[in-house]
């Protein structure tokens, strides 16, 4: 029908009012047809695709707002549409009146919402819904209640200061009726059966449990029954957002600062808190307390009811749903009063002891968790099986558990600090946790991101480096690890994969045992990193393992930006050794490994400009990398960037303890591999050397001399040899003419350099007084000044 309306869009004023004529007529009908239904949608997409909010003809909007109320849904969801497209009529701007609450329903709610313009409108609507909660059950129609608490519900959320006290005080008492005092017979002329029955002989029908039992007590969401009387069903509207109601009215009370006075003044102090302590009678108290008394005792049936063998599944996921919901308004009444505490947690404890051995109920087990970690220091009680199931069995368990892993991540986000402080558990259980990762990377690297931090210590540093860069390989043991429980490890094609077998194997199980492993300690890593590699070779291009390397360098750099905030010396010397080490032991998936080598190489800098006595300390380790002339070819980028910081820091000026003895034998390492790089042919299957490396090795041998003149002759015989050798045209070594150009070019200002050995030390590797002021930029001194004089004269000239 949409095309149509296409077409009227473009009419012209004349014949939009007669469209809307035959639109009032149309409405004026007894039966509305197919026709009204093409009319409305049409009306609908006038309005939704003119540019200003139109204003309707007052008969016109009297028709369409009559249908909010029609007993057929589609008409009340095209009327809602069209009224949300339109301006009140004149005057009736935020006019609640009785009339529209009467035909209230979830469309009519939204229309009311929608037509709020301002705080003051919302206050209004609040009021007025109020009031009809307070009128008598004949005044309104029972389905318009219904409809009422999640209106209002919405309005808490948009904006809770609309509530004044009086409303906070009339909805905390209405809570606890629909709550604590709802009928307990069925609803809807339910019958005790039996041949003669009929409407005179009907009885009222007691609720039931989910095993089928009589209710023996209030009636709760988890009571059944063949009907429900309207206020049971306000019994379940209040419970749903009963949570919502506790963790939101506070603030309202803290803004207006007056609320339940009154109420307090009836009762003493003293008086209430013994109430609340024995739960006895719960009508002494003010509103508020009383709400919270009932909401207690309302879970605590709950939980009781939650123990009843259910029918049927449904059934069964409803009883989880309420015991999530219980165990969370516990948990924010506990916090309210502090008494409640200790008249909870023998139910809480015993829930645990109840769920704690299946794990169908994880997701039931974490709020119970949540009461565990607010509130167990207080109760004095021992926490530490719970938190041996959630970091333990939870992530080694139900690491694919989609639902699971969304929510303990989100629990371990919200209570970062308190975990961080409380349990000592959660940041030993890093290994079990990144399983969530490995398994799927996309759905929760955000997590990761914000947690990572919390779990890099200085006891869990190096052992978590490790662990994220095995990352892809602990994803593949994972799917291996499934695939062994459910289905026959083939692939699709039939050929036979090598990784299953091995993961069987009893020689090689303690390789994919380390990866599984649920908790730090046990080594920070294994001795047979390269077999467990050529192992999963297959694995590399698996989707998994593929998106698990993809999030891997965003982590590092997490990691490091982390650990250089507060670590000292010995932990980076520890990370450098790790990183040169690692560089070369990586599941071979070739972009992965770029990337690692460009995330090492990055921090390997930032190390060792923070602390160069580093490049001290680990100069025998540094030294041997560099000397090893297959790094060239294969690890370009760290590779480079381990020469520029050998030839930057290895100085007196950085580490006293640089002597020439040190500075000497590095000379002569890197002179050797450059000796060796430009006199020979690649190796077979490997490219030319990078032209950075060459340069890079070129200007570190200069550095070195220039630090210890006596290496001087050595390098400008070299460079005068390169610059003889390459005059001949190509060279073995260089495969692109203007990259060696390039290279020739550098040699010869190195040269130019080293022929005054003074200046060459100030050039390259001028003193900290030079290049840390930089004067140039410095605007209070006079030098910016000269320079731009000097230049404007120069420029003028």
């Amino acid at each position: 029908h949409y095309h149509h309306g296409t077409q009227s869009t473009i009419i012209q004023e004349s014949e939009l009012q007669k469209f809307y004529s035959r639109l009032v007529k149309l409405l004026q009908g007894k039966e509305l047809g197919h026709e009204t239904i093409d009319s409305l949608q049409r009306l609908h997409l006038i309005l939704s695709a003119t540019k200003y909010t139109r204003t309707l003809p007052p008969e016109l909007q009297k028709k369409v707002q009559s249908l909010l109320s029609s007993p057929k849904e589609h008409f009340q969801v095209l009327s809602s549409a069209v009224l949300r497209e339109t301006l009140p009529l004149s005057g009736q701007e935020g006019n609640y009146n009785q009339e529209n609450i009467s035909q209230l329903n979830s469309h009519a709610a939204v229309l009311l919402l929608s037509q709020a313009g301002s705080r003051a409108d919302l206050s209004s609507l609040c009021a007025q819904l109020l009031r009809s909660l307070e009128s008598r059950q004949s005044e309104v129609p029972a389905h318009s209640l219904t409809h009422t608490l999640p209106i209002l519900n919405t309005i808490l959320t948009l904006s809770p200061e609309c509530l004044t006290d009086d409303h906070v005080t009339l909805l905390n008492k209405k809570l606890v009726d629909w709550l604590r005092y709802a009928s307990i017979t069925q609803g809807g002329g339910a019958s005790s059966g039996g041949f003669f029955t009929g409407p005179r002989s009907r009885q009222p029908v007691p609720t039931a449990e989910l095993d089928g039992a009589v209710s023996g007590d209030f009636f709760t969401v988890l009571c059944v029954g063949q009907g429900f009387t309207e206020d049971q069903w306000m019994n379940v509207y209040s419970f749903s957002m009963l949570r919502h109601w506790l963790l939101t009215y506070h603030s309202v009370l803290s803004g207006n600062g007056t609320a339940d006075t009154d109420d307090r003044s009836e009762v003493d102090g003293s008086v209430v808190s013994i109430v609340s302590a024995t739960s006895s009678s719960g009508r002494l108290l003010p509103p508020k307390e009383r709400l919270r008394e009932k909401s207690f005792q309302y879970c605590l049936r709950l939980i009781e009811q939650s123990d009843r063998k259910a029918h049927r599944k449904t059934d069964t996921d409803l009883q989880k749903a309420c015991l999530v919901e219980a165990v969370c308004i516990l948990d924010c009444v506990c916090e309210e009063d502090a008494s409640l505490v200790f008249r909870a947690f023998p139910c809480i404890k015993a829930l645990f002891g109840r769920l704690s051995s299946d794990l169908s109920f994880a997701r039931v087990l974490l709020p119970i968790a949540q009461f565990y970690l607010n509130h167990g220091e207080m109760a004095a009680v021992d926490c530490e099986s719970v938190w041996k199931l959630v970091f333990g069995r939870f992530p080694a368990e139900l690491f694919n558990d989609h639902f699971l892993a969304h929510e303990l991540l989100r629990f371990l986000r919200l209570n970062l600090k308190s975990l961080q402080h409380r349990v000592p558990q959660y940041t030993r259980s890093f290994p079990n946790l990144l399983k969530f990762l490995a398994w799927d990377s996309p759905a929760v690297v955000d997590d990761f991101v914000d947690l990572l931090p919390s779990l890099v210590t200085a006891g869990t540093a190096v052992e978590l480096l490790h662990t994220l860069l095995d990352l892809p390989c602990l994803s593949a043991t994972l799917v291996l690890q499934v695939r062994s429980t459910c289905l026959p490890i083939s692939e699709p094609g039939g050929r036979g994969l090598q990784s299953p077998d091995a993961y069987r194997n009893p020689s090689f199980r303690g390789l994919f045992l380390f990866l599984l492993r649920g908790d730090a300690g046990s080594g920070d890593t294994i001795d047979r990193l390269s077999t467990l590699h050529e192992l999963l070779a297959e694995t590399a291009d698996w989707p998994r393992v593929v998106q698990c390397a993809q999030t891997v360098p965003l982590l590092l750099h997490i990691f490091f930006n982390t650990v250089i905030t507060g670590a000292d010396e010995k932990l980076l010397s520890h990370l450098i050794l790790v990183m040169l080490e690692r560089s070369s032991l990586l599941l071979n998936i070739p972009e992965y490994n770029k990337e690692i080598q460009r995330v090492f190489s990055s921090h390997l800098l930032r190390f060792c400009k923070l602390h160069p006595s580093l490049v001290v300390d680990q100069s025998h380790e540094l030294l041997e990398f560099a000397g090893a002339t297959a790094n060239v070819y294969s690890k370009e980028g760290i590779y480079t960037h381990v020469v520029w910081v050998l030839g930057e820091y290895l100085s007196v000026s950085c580490d006293s303890r640089c002597s020439v003895r040190l500075i000497t034998s590095c000379f002569e390492a890197l002179e050797a591999v450059l000796f060796e790089i430009t006199s020979s042919v690649p190796p077979p299957g490997a490219d030319c050397p990078a032209p950075r490396v060459v340069t890079t090795l070129m200007s570190a041998l200069a550095k070195l001399a220039s630090r210890s003149h006596d290496l001087i002759p050595r390098v400008s015989l070299f460079l005068s040899k390169l610059r003889t050798l390459t005059r001949g045209g190509s060279v073995a070594w260089c495969s692109d003419e203007e990259d060696l150009v390039a290279i020739v070019t550098r040699g010869e200002e190195l040269w130019s350099l080293l022929k005054a050995p003074g200046v060459a030390q100030s050039v390259l590797t001028p003193p900290p007084h030079v290049t840390t002021p930089q004067w140039h930029r410095d605007t209070n001194v006079a030098m910016p000044l000269r320079l731009r004089a000097l230049t404007s004269l120069t420029h003028s000239q």
